[in-house]
């Protein structure tokens, strides 16, 4: 009897996933993705277009952007801490523009590369910027969420 029940539950759980992974737009969610990523870079972005990027992402998301950060832990509060970085860079960029190349998926990962262009004065430093670069983002999804940021770029 526990190994019918047994099995009726993985069953259950298997064809739940499938429906799940059926459901599942790859080509929208790179798109959306990518476009409220794109939001929050532009000049004219606002804490309201970080808040829609955020929302793609699991409350204890890992970030990692090589080759400026290697470490990809997941951490209870990553959400508020790319919030808080965000934040800190908003308004920073005086020109940009990008142009999602190709995405692709597979498992629990959408990939999308793209090019963007741009250029503003570093809150920081106070030098002006320029960057014209391709990046490859790779997207470790959990329950429809990012909860992990690979970039990869030039």
């Amino acid at each position: 009897m526990k190994l019918f029940v047994s099995l009726c539950f993985s069953l259950l759980l298997i064809s739940t996933f499938t429906v799940n992974a059926e459901t599942f737009e790859p080509e929208k969610f790179a798109n959306d993705y990518f476009n409220a990523w794109s939001a929050t870079q532009s000049p004219s972005a606002t804490k309201q277009d970080v808040e829609h990027y955020l929302s793609f992402l699991t409350d204890d998301v890992g970030h990692q952007h090589y080759p400026y950060d290697s470490d990809d832990t997941r951490a209870e509060d990553g959400k508020n801490a790319m919030r808080k970085g965000m934040t800190y860079y908003l308004g920073a960029h005086t020109k940009y523009s990008s142009e999602l190349i190709s995405y692709s998926f597979d498992y629990n990962v959408v990939v999308i590369k793209y090019s963007s262009m741009s250029s503003g004065v570093h809150p920081q430093t106070k030098q002006e910027m320029s960057i014209n670069d391709t990046t490859l983002e790779v997207l470790e999804l959990e329950d429809g969420k990012v909860s992990l940021v690979r970039k990869y770029s030039d």
